[in-house]
């Protein structure tokens, strides 16, 4: 968190991370008049904190011999990371979604309460440690845990789901399954899993902030979920411009981590209705400036008595939807349909 680097006081910092400001560039445009209205603090203060964010910025940008353009990869290279994906068990979702969830992207999953959002949170979370034998990453998940949805209960099972199916699986059966039988324990699973419960939207700020250094210390992370990120911008703000701000320099850092680290970022977000010409549609929370935060939408629906996931927005995949249905062992194929159904 670059702020914590300035040579300002404990409490100064401690105001600019709750008012979104984590980052130099963030106070490199703002006025001090409005620094002052948004940490309610004198506007000679507010300047001050402004002269030391440009120091320190000054001080981060000697370079001395260092190149000036690094990071440089090449589009076959880009392909290749765009092809490692998540299942998420159903092969319906998956079809529509190119193969699964992403790495290296930023993926939106919303709906209406009871629609299967956490479910799908904790199938990927489980789905992200399949055995590359089996085909999977063999990756561990970091799970941000803001509604206190996550049942531990609950992914024990959707474990032993995915356990169960990879030992029917008729094209493993020929294999000598004892090799991967101890990668195959549904408590290892478990174990995978890096539960975060969150409590405000600071935390959820200074979590975010600090996931870049501790997935760098935790080896194999491939997934990270936020369930949801919704629920304390819903509610603990009036000042909607300073939320744009906060809501931006969040998903900037997560697509920046999905594609340092070569992980897939999986934000669930609660349901919204907006109205457009005169009609309303089923959209997700946070407003139009949001909608812009992830590589691909899914929005979760009804469709009658079945659940449907539709693809609603992404730089690749066309609109779409697949039916799904949510089991004992977790999500997976409808009974009614296997079809892949495209928008027109």
């Amino acid at each position: 968190m670059e702020v914590m680097r300035m040579a300002i006081s404990g409490t100064q910092r401690g105001k600019l991370i709750s008012a979104g400001y984590t980052s130099l560039s963030s106070l490199s445009s703002v006025s001090p008049l409005l620094l002052a209205r948004d940490l309610n603090i004198s506007e000679v203060e507010a300047l001050e904190i402004l002269k030391a964010a440009s120091h320190s910025g000054r001080l981060d940008t000697s370079g001395g011999n260092h190149a000036i353009l690094t990071g440089a990869q090449n589009a076959w290279e880009m392909f290749e990371d765009s092809c490692i994906r998540i299942t998420t068990s159903s092969a319906d979702v998956d079809d529509i979604l190119g193969g699964g969830i992403s790495c290296k992207q930023v993926t939106e999953i919303g709906g209406i309460p009871g629609i299967g959002k956490t479910q799908f949170g904790i199938q990927l979370a489980v789905n992200v440690q399949i055995p590359a034998d089996f085909g999977g990453l063999g990756g561990k998940a970091v799970y941000v845990d803001t509604e206190g949805s996550f049942m531990v209960e609950r992914a024990l099972q959707i474990a032993q789901g995915c356990v169960d199916d990879m030992e029917n699986d008729n094209c493993f059966r020929q294999r000598n399954i004892r090799a991967v039988k101890d990668k195959l324990l549904p408590k290892d699973f478990l174990a995978n899993i890096f539960h975060f419960r969150i409590c405000s939207y600071t935390e959820l700020i200074a979590m975010i902030n600090h996931l870049d250094k501790w997935v760098s210390e935790h080896r194999n992370v491939k997934l990270v979920v936020i369930d949801s990120v919704t629920f304390y911008f819903r509610q603990d703000f009036e000042d909607m411009a300073q939320r744009t701000r906060i809501l931006g320099e969040m998903a900037l850092k997560l697509m920046k981590l999905a594609q340092k680290f070569n992980l897939a970022v999986v934000l669930l977000n609660q349901a919204a209705t907006k109205c457009s010409e005169g009609s309303y549609q089923l959209t997700l929370a946070l407003g139009d400036s949001w909608s812009h935060a992830s590589t691909n939408r899914v929005i979760l629906y009804w469709k009658g008595d079945e659940r449907c996931a539709y693809i609603d927005k992404s730089t690749s995949l066309p609109s779409a939807y697949a039916p799904y249905a949510i089991t004992t062992k977790g999500i997976r194929n409808s009974s009614k349909t296997c079809k892949r159904t495209k928008m027109m």
